[in-house]
């Protein structure tokens, strides 16, 4: 299975995996590089920009429509698998 960090380096030679969760296949980014991306726009109430600065910070350059359509595509899968929660107040 193809594995990577929020760097974006794939350490597999295999990618897409044989198994891509969520329907992932013919996506140029790692799965775990959109899910990060996926749970962090609703979990830190941040906007799609932000979202791609925080990554672009880790050495992933993603446009924030890019952020947008991942967020509308694969959040219902997110949450069938696992609720996302907003960040607790105070």
């Amino acid at each position: 299975m193809g594995q990577a960090g929020l760097t974006g380096e794939v350490r597999s030679s295999v990618w897409p995996p044989l198994t891509c969760p969520f329907g992932l296949r013919r996506i140029r980014f790692p799965a775990e590089v959109i899910m990060v991306a996926v749970r962090w726009y609703p979990r830190y109430r941040l906007s799609y920009r932000d979202v791609g600065e925080l990554l672009a910070e880790r050495g992933v350059q993603v446009d924030h429509g890019t952020v947008y359509r991942w967020v509308q595509r694969f959040t219902p899968a997110a949450r069938r698998r696992r609720p996302l929660r907003p960040a607790r107040a105070g």
